[in-house]
């Protein structure tokens, strides 16, 4: 078969089939999945458009944030896995607009809207996440921690900054929501310092 689609599209539909499949692992009923397939077209339309490098960790960071939630919380409420394949906190140009929010339904919407944003936040950061409701906690520390697994492959003057605010920020409130991505968190902000920081 030729692939006629953009450059990348055969590996976003591959996670899409990954994300199915780990769904109905999970219990998730087979008719709810048309819900979470247009989260994930939404998350990764900007990502389409700028034809981002299907490698590249941005590509399909929103996907990886809710497999994370799946595999590792085993969170399977729909309106936390919707936003979590919609939310970017690192790059603002590959977030969603406001309005496409709407496509995935109130609840998730919401959750998606309350997930706060680092470059918004500044020194008031923990203090909004420990405000946000439980699902928009949730999204913020698995997508927190994707992009923390790929830290290593972007510039390293963003290294010291990002870790010390997933340390100082994101882990004490793992520890207050879920003990698996405490753990995980933990074991990166440690893995990540002696590896790349002390080395």
């Amino acid at each position: 078969m030729t692939h006629e689609g953009p450059p990348g599209t055969d590996r976003a539909e591959a996670m899409a089939r990954r994300l199915a499949r780990t769904a109905r692992r999970l219990g998730i009923p087979d008719e709810r999945w048309p819900r979470l397939r247009t989260a994930f077209d939404v998350g990764m339309k900007r990502r389409l458009a700028r034809r981002l490098d299907d490698h590249h960790p941005d590509y399909l960071h929103p996907s990886r944030t809710a497999l994370i939630l799946m595999d590792d919380a085993v969170i399977t409420d729909l309106p936390t896995l919707a936003a979590a394949l919609v939310t970017e906190t690192r790059d603002a140009g590959l977030a969603p607009e406001p309005g496409e929010l709407d496509a995935l339904g109130a609840e998730a919407a919401a959750v998606a809207a309350a997930v706060p944003r680092p470059d918004r936040e500044g020194d008031r950061l923990l203090e909004a996440l420990l405000a946000a409701p439980r699902g928009a906690q949730l999204v913020a520390l698995a997508e927190r921690l994707d992009h923390a697994r790929h830290l290593h492959l972007r510039g390293r003057g963003e290294w010291v900054a990002y870790h010390d605010v997933t340390r100082a920020v994101y882990a004490p409130l793992a520890a207050r929501v879920d003990a698996a991505l405490m753990a995980r968190l933990g074991w990166w902000c440690t893995t990540f310092r002696r590896r790349f920081l002390d080395a």
